[in-house]
């Protein structure tokens, strides 16, 4: 019995050094240069509603459910999806902006589980009808995730996702 004890012990103090040892913070961005003016492009990004258009994970249940809320682009609105496995659960809304350069949301994950984060887009000027776009999310790692970013980091988890979404978009609004 005391073998079994001490082996729990271990097992748990194992784990609190490696929660300990995480980062707990994140910050994923991705940058793309668009063919279009600021203010077309800020005016495509701000739209809650054209998010299935350009970014990848409504590409993986195109049955997901999707629900809106007040007026699309402006501080307040907000968004509902459920879908498969793939698109989990979640709600996002729109809480900054500064017209035509930055906007944030809030998102709140509820599947596959819970976990907050803030997603920012911000727009730049490159040349008059070139425009820079930086897509990134920022957040708090919870317990245990912390222990399975030390071996699958969210940059290998998302950047990707992140890369192929500003693809999408560069594609839609340069047509």
């Amino acid at each position: 019995m005391t073998l079994f004890f001490y082996t729990i012990i271990a097992i748990i103090t194992f784990f609190a050094f490696l929660h300990a040892w995480a980062k707990k913070e994140y910050d994923l961005s991705r940058t793309v240069v668009i063919n279009r003016p600021r203010e077309e492009v800020y005016s495509f990004v701000r739209q809650l509603r054209r998010q299935p258009y350009w970014m990848p994970w409504f590409k993986r249940d195109t049955d997901a459910s999707l629900k809106y809320k007040e007026t699309d682009g402006k501080i307040g609105s907000s968004f509902y999806w459920r879908g498969n496995g793939k698109v989990g659960e979640g709600i996002q809304k729109i809480v900054k902006i500064k017209q035509g350069k930055v906007m944030e949301t809030k998102l709140l994950f509820i599947k596959p589980f819970k976990l907050n984060a803030l997603t920012y887009i911000g727009v730049k000027d490159v040349e008059p009808e070139k425009t820079k776009m930086v897509w990134g999310v920022r957040g708090h790692i919870p317990f245990p995730l912390t222990i399975i970013s030390i071996f699958y980091s969210v940059d290998k988890l998302l950047g990707k996702d992140f890369e192929e979404g500003l693809k999408n978009l560069k594609a839609v609004l340069e047509k």
